[in-house]
């Protein structure tokens, strides 16, 4: 896990007890990685309603000998307050990760996604509130930005949701806005886009597109892609991610607080584009991909057309410097998804 040296060098120095709520899931899982590899004590929560235990114990092998005695890890779900109150009890700071992701997921079942991302929210913020936490640090999303046609976003400029989804991460940087005004709670929402990299689950109706498409193109399957292959995102690798997270919990910037932020690299790519990239890095061990084609069908309800950060408002009050575009992140993360989804077989003949 890459994080500026100088970021990470003051972590070192420092010695802070947090807690990462949606921990054995993609993101949360690096967060407690590199937290416990720069010497933090970390507090963990997931429910394993979509995330995995092999990424906890992922997570602590690559935070190094001995890391683990520093990771304490509660089984809980965030829709239960006194879960919640238990969690937050002596913590610095929150990295709030945790909630039901994907947007066709919530149009079929929208009641329990605004259960996770909604009253979970607002019970891991009166938790915190109550238990005295430094700063709430929270997964917002791009979604927010719904049909608002301009390019790139900017976080001030948003238009209507798109998506149950989509509501419940407003409804959260509202709930957050006003814990600020009433109760005097430092929080700062980050609005990912489309965040990929190692660990990221390729399976299921709501997996993201790139380990998706990785684990069909290894296992010979056919890789559908959602109306044109022109429809585009700002894909962030998850380092950015991560560095963002650590930034918005450290910042002395008292005009960098009770904001929301893009996290993204600022630059969009096609779906049509990504697939080429994919299939390329992939072909070089695996020769039967370079021929592999998209089937193209209809466009997916909820779907946003076009997406782009602009990531000047996180750089300038965050400090925040990507240090991984889109190329840089699939070299990164593509030796993963090979070990984890090349039949045995093909991976004998790469070693």
């Amino acid at each position: 896990m890459a994080i500026p040296q100088a970021l990470r060098a003051f972590l070192e120095g420092t010695r802070h007890r947090w807690l990462v709520t949606g921990s054995a899931g993609f993101i949360g899982s690096h967060l407690i990685e590199t937290l416990l590899a720069c010497g933090q004590e970390v507090v963990s929560l997931d429910n394993f309603a979509t995330g995995h235990r092999r990424n906890l114990f992922e997570a602590e092998a690559g935070a190094g000998a001995g890391a683990a005695r520093h990771h304490r890890f509660i089984e809980g779900d965030i829709r239960d307050p006194a879960t919640c109150r238990a969690a937050c009890e002596g913590v610095d700071f929150v990295l709030h990760q945790a909630a039901l992701g994907s947007v066709p997921r919530s149009i079929a079942d929208p009641l329990t996604t605004h259960a996770a991302n909604a009253t979970g929210f607002l019970n891991m913020l009166v938790a915190s509130r109550d238990a005295g936490v430094r700063r709430f640090v929270y997964a917002a999303s791009s979604s927010t930005y719904g049909d608002h046609p301009a390019l790139p976003k900017l976080e001030e400029a948003i238009g209507r949701p798109l998506s149950p989804y989509a509501v419940t991460k407003y409804l959260d940087e509202l709930y957050a806005d006003v814990f600020a005004r009433c109760y005097g709670i430092e929080a700062i929402g980050l609005r990912y886009f489309n965040v990929f990299g190692a660990r990221q689950d390729p399976e299921g109706a709501y997996a993201a597109v790139i380990p998706k498409w990785a684990r069909a193109l290894l296992a010979g399957e056919t890789v559908f892609v959602n109306g044109d292959g022109e429809t585009s995102r700002d894909f962030c690798y998850i380092d950015n991610a991560v560095q963002a997270n650590l930034l918005a919990a450290l910042s002395g910037d008292p005009d960098a607080v009770n904001q929301v932020y893009n996290v993204a690299v600022g630059e969009r790519t096609s779906l049509n584009a990504l697939f080429g990239m994919i299939r390329d890095s992939l072909a070089g061990t695996h020769e039967a991909i370079a021929a592999a084609k998209p089937q193209y069908r209809d466009f997916r309800a909820g779907d946003v057309r076009h997406s782009q950060a602009d990531i000047g408002k996180a750089a300038r009050l965050l400090g925040y410097r990507p240090t991984h575009r889109l190329e840089e992140g699939l070299r990164e993360a593509m030796p993963w998804y090979v070990r984890q989804f090349a039949p045995a077989q093909e991976l004998a003949a790469v070693k």
